[in-house]
């Protein structure tokens, strides 16, 4: 079993910027698919952005499309979001998660999820 961990959350305006970064502990990260989920206060948790294992294919949900940029690093066994131009409604808890395969968007193809890192963006 091997750990993510998420990092690079806080409080920002908006229109403001955030990095978020995942560490993970396993040695064999560039075999996994990588994703960003996030979950606001009383709402599901929804797909933000995934990359592949050699970061050719990626994908965003619509509403960060422009915005954010996902990138990892397999040597370091790193995962990035770059967010910007933040809105109040990205405020949400923010979690790592890693598959096997393709990109997939629904929850249950993620065996591996972090604790989460929290996003606020103020008006």
């Amino acid at each position: 079993q091997w750990q993510l961990v998420e990092s690079g959350g806080g409080s920002v305006q908006t229109g403001g910027s955030l990095r978020l970064s995942c560490a993970t502990t396993t040695r064999t990260f560039d075999d996994y698919t990588m994703a960003w989920w996030r979950q606001a206060p009383g709402k599901e948790r929804e797909f933000v952005a995934a990359i592949n294992w050699n970061s050719r294919l990626i994908e965003y949900t619509d509403s960060v499309k422009g915005r954010f940029t996902i990138s990892r690093e397999n040597a370091k066994n790193m995962l990035y979001l770059e967010m910007n131009n933040l809105k109040p409604e990205d405020t949400a808890l923010y979690y790592c998660a890693s598959t096997f395969g393709v990109i997939k968007r629904y929850q249950n193809g993620y065996p591996y999820w972090g604790q989460g890192t929290q996003v606020t963006v103020s008006t």
